[in-house]
């Protein structure tokens, strides 16, 4: 794949996950975090300004500092985060979804995803 060609592909890439994970900042439902993590090493292979753009903004840096920098995600953004996920998809079980499949694939989602993140440094 030429080079030009590989870069448009990671910015626009990292740049639907930058919007994902700046809509998880007030959708509990969609994960924060791994979202920026995702747009960050898209950013890191296509363009250093944008990575550097994402670590120095005030709402998204403290999102992915932590992580970036080796310390891993705080036990507190660890609960918080299981806790939507749980709240949310709880909820989509309980009220929302009617097909037994989907409750199905929506817990293991829940606990695929919790999983994840809890055993993360």
């Amino acid at each position: 794949m030429e080079v030009a060609i590989k870069k448009v592909i990671l910015v626009t890439l990292g740049t639907v996950s930058l919007g994902l994970g700046i809509l998880g900042i007030v959708l509990p439902i969609l994960p924060t975090t791994p979202f920026l993590l995702l747009s960050l090493g898209c950013y890191i292979k296509s363009s250093r300004k944008l990575y550097e753009t994402i670590l120095r903004n005030k709402y998204l840096g403290p999102y992915v500092k932590d992580y970036v920098s080796g310390k891993g995600i705080p036990i507190h953004a660890k609960k918080k985060a299981i806790f939507l996920i749980w709240i949310t998809i709880g909820f989509c079980v309980l009220v929302v979804v009617d097909q037994f499949l989907i409750k199905g694939l929506l817990l293991f989602i829940a606990g695929t995803v919790s999983a994840y993140i809890w055993t993360r440094k």
